[in-house]
């Protein structure tokens, strides 16, 4: 009957395990972070030591690694979470389903959801909230420092460097599920960052991969997720996507391959990648 009723599960999982943990001496502070931004900022704040499960989607820093794994931050199960016997549940708003996150509040956790960030201010404006959220604000005045100093640094190299490459980003999950990325997009903004021009600027979001498009796109270069390129097969097997070999990009192979938490996460490392990114789209080809 229990598996009809997913809150009352959920409630009965938490206060099992919440009992079980106590034995009437008081509980620390246990940290789910759901996200792997919220996770990689939480950590930077020193705070990871109170962290006891993430989703699978947290995979920086490392230590990290040998956490439970709740799912993933969009498709969550209260019960997974309410098992680790958290004390405060960190999340954005990207986290979910809404009846799971409900779920988890009604068993009387504490849950900080925070606005997900595709941007530098939004960044900053995260990382400001969860150290605020954590009591750590003076730490996350350090990491904003920080990230501010980074993109200062990468936004000089790129004026000094005055080409804008076309980059054409691709996101893959397979060859079942492929998309362009246009304005107002997190890639189109760390394209922007890098000094460089979004070839799909032509649309909002993200758009189906057809030939077509991407050999009216042009790109210079193709920018890809090692996530993504790895579901294809490889570097060779992303280049022979749809359209590709007929660009310049193609043409001279100039893919870029950068992890999905660095490039697209929005977090303290930021600025770090933004100036990888830079240099990456102004590599020579290969073999030149």
């Amino acid at each position: 009957m229990l598996s009809k009723h997913p809150r009352q599960l959920a409630i009965a999982v938490f206060l099992i395990t919440q009992s079980a943990l106590a034995h009437g001496a008081a509980a620390a502070e246990r940290i789910v972070a759901l996200g792997g931004t919220v996770t990689e900022i939480v950590f930077a704040l020193g705070a990871g030591a109170s962290v006891v499960g993430v989703d699978s989607s947290s995979v920086h820093p490392a230590e990290v690694a040998g956490l439970p794994i709740v799912g993933y931050q969009r498709r969550l199960a209260a019960e997974g979470v309410l098992s680790l016997a958290p004390t405060r549940v960190l999340a954005t708003d990207e986290s979910g389903p809404p009846a799971a996150i409900t779920q988890i509040r009604d068993a009387g956790v504490e849950v900080a959801v925070f606005k997900a960030a595709e941007s530098a201010d939004g960044a900053m404006r995260l990382i400001r909230d969860i150290a605020a959220a954590l009591g750590r604000a003076a730490r996350g005045e350090e990491l904003v420092a920080q990230l501010t100093a980074d993109l200062r640094g990468a936004g000089e190299a790129v004026a000094a460097d005055g080409p804008r490459p076309r980059v054409l980003f691709i996101y893959a999950r397979g060859p079942g599920t492929l998309s362009v990325a246009g304005r107002h997009t997190g890639a189109d903004e760390m394209i922007r960052l890098a000094g460089a021009t979004n070839a799909a600027a032509d649309f909002d979001g993200f758009k189906p991969l057809s030939a077509e498009g991407v050999v009216a796109a042009a790109p210079e270069v193709v920018l890809m997720l090692s996530r993504g390129v790895d579901s294809l097969g490889g570097r060779d097997a992303a280049l022979d996507l749809p359209g590709v070999m007929r660009t310049p990009a193609g043409a001279s192979r100039r893919l870029v391959v950068m992890d999905d938490l660095y490039l697209l996460g929005f977090g303290p490392r930021m600025g770090r990648a933004v100036r990888e990114l830079a240099v990456a789209v102004r590599a020579p080809a290969p073999g030149n």
